[in-house]
């Protein structure tokens, strides 16, 4: 039986509807792994599963996916760290033979994670905080590395957000970084969120634009920002109506991909 609360229980959301979208006719992802966890597990998910998180995390999903393959074609023996990585599995669909893979979490994320990911050649887990400075000591160093941060910064104050990409910037010499932004006036609607309203856990943090970040963090530099209103309007009328009626369509989550040099 695995407990979990909190900003650790959100680490569902993303599994359930991974597993939900690879069952379903025409699936727009695969997650074998994720519907194998979801069975392991015999739990009730419905309430992780609901139409603008599914939308939403199926377009992130593939965003993400996308983005990632055209860096590791330009760097194809990069070192890639999924920073709150929970039950994610996508060094399965984006491995190159040559990538090092790391997985960071909390010990019991990466406790739970061991009962369901077999040990793999060239992937590693790290069971620590992100904000914990000592963990970039178990990576090892090549002349890329591809951070991602999905479905993390939202739950973390402007303090630790500033704090994460100085200990990225301090260990690492040339780095990409792909991250989940949040608008400021969703991150204030924990409550009102159809699946997070669920759990324990808050938002507390969200920014209006990805140029945001290089004020906030020195050495920042916004490469290039897309919200997954791009991808969740190709799917469904409630997807493109989200991703164009003014006044709701820039509050969608954005892939932002940042340059840090050291």
């Amino acid at each position: 039986m695995i407990l979990l609360d909190g900003v650790q229980e959100t680490m569902l959301i993303p599994l359930a509807i991974k597993a939900s979208e690879t069952q379903r006719f025409n699936a727009r992802i695969q997650d074998k792994k994720a519907v194998e966890i979801i069975e392991k597990l015999g739990m009730d998910v419905s309430k992780y599963d609901k139409f603008m998180s599914h939308e939403g995390v199926v377009s992130r999903t593939i965003l993400f996916d996308e983005e990632l393959k055209k860096y590791l074609k330009k760097y194809p023996d990069a070192v890639c760290i999924s920073i709150g990585c929970g039950f994610d599995s996508r060094f399965s669909r984006v491995d190159n033979g040559k990538l090092v893979w790391y997985d960071l979490d909390f010990p019991d994320v990466i406790s739970a994670r061991k009962q369901f990911f077999p040990a793999q050649e060239r992937v590693h887990l790290i069971a620590d905080s992100a904000l914990d400075p000592n963990w970039p000591k178990e990576v090892e160093k090549r002349n890329k590395t591809i951070i991602l941060i999905e479905g993390m910064l939202m739950y973390l104050e402007e303090q630790e957000v500033k704090q994460l990409f100085q200990i990225i910037k301090e260990n690492f010499k040339d780095t990409i970084v792909l991250a989940e932004l949040m608008h400021p006036a969703a991150a204030k609607g924990s409550k009102h969120h159809d699946t997070v309203k669920h759990t324990n856990a808050t938002f507390k943090w969200g920014i209006k634009s990805g140029k945001e970040m290089e004020l906030l963090c020195h050495g920042v530099k916004l490469i290039d920002e897309k919200s997954f209103n791009c991808e969740m309007k190709k799917h469904s009328v409630r997807g493109w109506l989200f991703a164009t009626i003014p006044g709701i369509r820039n509050f969608n989550d954005r892939l932002a991909v940042f340059h840090i040099r050291k």
